[in-house]
This record gives C-alpha cells, sequence and structure tokens, in this order.
C-alpha cells in the first residue's frame, strides 16, 4: 500500500473492478499488438476472450502475469496500481520487487501445464505457499489435499508429472495456481495441448471452480461451448482492440460484427 499522502488518486472504474486496463499500449516493434486498450472485468467475474491468432488476447494475460511490460497507458488489480507503482505522488514504472508482490494476487495456468518434473504432485503444489507466502508445510498440505479432492486427483499426491496423462497434469496445473489463493486466475488454452478425451475432464474441473468460488476469471480459448457455460462476459478481440463485449448468449447467437460472425463459424467448424 501506498502513503496516503504520496498516493495517486484512483480512477473510478479501478476502484470498483479487479482488473482495469487504462489506455494501454503494447507493441513488439513496430507491431501494435494492444491499441490503447481500454477494459475492465469486475471481482468475480469470468471473462472469456476470444478472437483470432495475433489479436492480443494472450498478451493480456503475459501483461497480468508480468512477463511483459506496458509501453503506454496503466494496468490497476483491486484498485492498486500494478504496472506501475507510486513514488513522490507519481505513477511510474513498477520495480521487480513492487510486482512480485503484486503478482501474489495472480494465478496462471499455462497451456503446456509447466509442472517441476522433479517433484511429485504434493510436492508441486505446496512448492508456491511454502516458499512464496509463507506457509508451514502441514497447512500446504492440508490445502493441497483438498484442492486434489476438487480435482479428483486424490490418489496422486505422490506420483510424479511424467506418470500422469496430459489431462491429469493440466488438472495438478489448475490446483498448484488456486493452492496460492489467487483474486485472479488466467487460463491461456489451457485445453490446446490435450488430446480431445481429456479436454472434457479439465473443462469439468474448470465449470466446478467458477459455480463454487468467487474467484475472478480471464479465460483465452477455443473451446466455444466451454466459453458459453462458464464466462458472464465474452471480448472478441480484432488487432489489439475490443470488437464486440457482450454476454455469452448475446456473442454467439447475435454477434453484431461480420467479423465476430466469420470467426466463430470457422472456429466452430474446425
Amino acid at each position: 500500500m501506498t502513503n496516503s499522502l504520496d498516493s495517486v488518486p484512483t480512477p473510478p472504474t479501478a476502484k470498483s473492478s479487479m482488473i482495469y486496463f487504462d489506455d494501454v499500449v503494447k507493441q513488439f516493434g513496430d507491431n501494435v499488438v494492444l491499441n490503447h486498450l481500454d477494459f475492465s472485468v469486475e471481482r468475480g467475474q469470468r471473462v472469456t476472450l476470444i478472437g483470432p491468432s495475433g489479436s492480443g488476447k494472450t498478451t493480456i494475460l503475459r501483461l497480468l502475469m508480468t512477463l511483459e511490460k506496458v509501453n503506454e497507458g496503466t494496468i490497476w488489480v483491486a484498485g492498486e496500481p500494478f504496472s506501475h507503482e507510486t513514488r513522490r505522488g507519481k505513477l511510474v514504472p513498477a520495480s521487480e520487487k513492487y510486482l512480485r508482490q503484486a503478482r501474489k494476487r495472480i494465478g496462471m495456468v499455462f497451456q503446456h501445464f509447466n509442472l517441476f518434473p522433479n517433484m511429485t504432485v504434493m510436492e508441486n503444489l505446496t512448492e508456491g505457499p511454502i516458499h512464496v507466502l509463507g506457509r508451514d508445510k502441514a497447512t500446504a498440505v492440508e490445502r493441497g489435499r483438498e484442492l486434489l479432492a476438487t480435482v479428483g486427483l486424490s490418489d496422486k499426491e505422490n506420483a510424479h508429472p511424467s506418470q500422469l496423462s496430459g489431462g491429469q497434469q493440466q488438472r495438478v496445473a489448475i490446483a498448484r495456481a488456486l493452492a496460492m489463493d489467487p483474486d485472479i486466475l488466467l487460463l491461456d488454452e489451457v485445453t490446446s495441448a490435450l488430446d480431445p478425451e481429456l479436454v472434457v475432464g479439465v473443462l469439468n474441473v474448470l465449470r466446478k471452480i467458477a459455480d463454487t468460488t468467487d474467484i475472478t476469471m480471464l479465460i483465452v480459448t477455443h473451446e466455444m461451448q466451454f466459453a458459453r457455460d462458464v464466462s458472464d462476459r465474452v471480448l472478441m478481440f480484432d488487432k489489439g482492440r475490443i470488437l464486440e463485449d457482450g454476454s455469452p448468449d448475446q456473442i454467439f447467437t447475435q454477434p453484431e460484427h461480420d467479423r465476430t460472425r466469420s470467426f466463430l463459424k470457422a472456429v466452430v467448424s474446425h
């Protein structure tokens, strides 16, 4: 927290939102990936980002994971500056130390699981809570067991990732993200590396989390039925901007833009 005498006024949208992108520009060389993007996600909302490859969806997740930095604009999380910090009454780009603290609020599940291969499932789940959050081992293990039950893998706590199917590894990765008790869960194409018959189990776990927690979820997926089932809102991206923003029903059954219609037709027939 910043000293109140030293703080920058929080924009009203940032105060009322869990995530707020305020006029954010991100470019790689001459390629503008996010073009003065304004968007917000309310606390507890599940928002799915759809759109063609290169439209900026994954870049949004990478900015929230602090894997990339903004070129212009500011990201706010839970009413506090995230991409920036306050110094002497001004917003300045956040230091590594500040970012390390800020990103504790955020969990991410990647396309390719990213589990530690030399650790058991339980060690994968308790590593972060013990070493980053400072929990004692017994508490971390108890929470790990709860989460393994949630994802249907109670019998796998002593297994290594190489002994699990891709779908089981992805369910462990989801449990590991939740073990950090994040306010926000980012999901980046979490089923795209899986065989089709393994996808259902992973999506069922995510539906369960959406139904039973108030965690804010930001989802990038090509699984349109899943997006329809779990999302409160769907945003259609094109060329670094939001082309359309609406309920799943509206976006999937009555999209306003030809670009959205052609994208959905291509994805659904794929």
